[in-house]
């Protein structure tokens, strides 16, 4: 197994080299410099010039340091491939196959990893799905995640189905932050879009959240010929609920039927917005945050912009995504996948070495993702199984 372990880096450096034979992978590990050559680790002494901070040196030195100088500091972990809606633009309508149970990681394996990811410099973890509510253990997940040492954050991202009956459990575990999906202000809208009942539980549960001091973030696909009239009704949303409506622009996935046409661009939104409010204004953003921020003054709430596919933000990327079963995602475009889980069920494979493929998989990592067209010809996981 350790002869894969090689094999697997080696290759992955031969990918995002380009190359052949020679110095394939170059990625750090404890202030030691591993290079991967024609399959085979050697250790160099670190050549590193005097650097401003010791955390500078850390940073640069971790394996979760991309090629191009990204430091990945968020992990979207996906708890379950399960979903209890049926939303067109994630899944299709016949729904996904599913894997069986002994293809995705246990509970002891998912937080076996999240701390090892934390241990490499990870500080804030999301999880997703599917649908991570309807795992009966996530307020446990939850709580054991909100144990590990110098992990700032926990999220989740959900359809807020059942939010009414969780929050409160949530909260008590440490939950930091969560994010709604929601696409639209209008009961009928919601059945046709989610092929599902349950939208007076969504707005409940948003509600909720509110009340027990969460700020939460509404993220709302929009699509040309569904619910861009209702721009403004999710701006107005924000007038007495302090939340973060974040409007995001329709990205192709496998199964999902992408057309440029249904595409409705930021600029195209933001002009919609400030016919009706003018001095609808930009807000100051960090240094990695994926939406625009913005807000009509003396609104509670503010509005933002995702905008993945007209100006994309890949310069500033510091996520990783983990999948149900185990893979590594260094980008949500990429369609390539490296399988922790199998190397993780392998007794022969160290923690060390674990470490090292993560190291390799972020080496791989792209500037950018490919253009809107190229990526709605590309091969990709639904977003169901990728995790939101």
């Amino acid at each position: 197994m350790r002869l894969l372990v090689r094999h697997a880096i080696r290759l992955l450096g031969q990918e995002n080299r380009g190359g052949g034979g020679g110095e394939v992978a170059l990625f750090w590990k404890g202030g030691i410099r591993l290079k991967a050559t024609t399959g085979y680790l050697k250790l160099a002494t670190a050549s590193a010039q005097p650097l401003e901070s010791e955390k500078q040196v850390l940073r640069n030195n971790s394996p979760l340091t991309d090629s191009f100088g990204r430091h990945h500091t968020y992990l979207r972990i996906s708890l379950t491939e399960r979903c209890n809606l049926r939303c067109d633009y994630c899944m299709p309508a016949e729904g996904v196959p599913l894997q069986p149970k002994s293809n995705l990681l246990t509970t002891e394996e998912i937080l076996r990893l999240a701390r090892i990811f934390v241990e490499q410099g990870v500080r804030k973890i999301r999880l997703t799905g599917g649908e991570p509510t309807v795992r009966r253990d996530i307020v446990e997940i939850v709580a054991q995640m909100k144990a590990l040492p110098e992990l700032e954050q926990v999220g989740i991202t959900t359809n807020g189905l059942v939010l009414t009956r969780l929050l409160l459990p949530l909260q008590r575990a440490g939950l930091d932050s969560l994010n709604i999906s929601l696409d639209t202000l209008k009961r009928d809208r919601f059945e046709k879009i989610t092929r599902r009942k349950g939208w007076e539980r969504v707005i409940a549960g948003i509600d909720l959240a509110v009340q027990l001091g969460y700020r939460p973030k509404v993220n709302c696909v929009l699509m040309r010929d569904f619910n861009e009239d209702e721009i403004c009704d999710f701006v107005d949303f924000t007038r007495d609920r302090p939340v973060d409506v974040r409007f995001i622009e329709y990205m192709p996935f496998s199964g999902n039927k992408w057309h440029t046409e249904r595409l409705i661009s930021y600029k195209d939104t933001l002009q919609a917005i400030r016919q009706r409010w003018p001095d609808f204004e930009a807000l100051p953003n960090g240094p990695n945050d994926t939406s625009k921020a913005y807000a009509v003054p003396g609104f509670k709430g503010q509005v933002g912009f995702i905008t993945s596919m007209t100006e994309h933000f890949c310069g500033t990327c510091n996520r990783l995504r983990l999948t149900a079963d185990g893979n590594i995602k260094v980008c949500l475009f990429g369609n390539k996948e490296f399988s922790l889980r199998d190397a993780m069920r392998n007794e022969g494979i160290s923690e060390e070495q674990l470490v090292d493929l993560i190291g390799a998989a972020v080496q791989r990592k792209k500037k950018q993702h490919a253009g809107m067209l190229n990526l709605s010809q590309m091969e990709n996981r639904p977003m169901i199984l990728i995790g939101g």
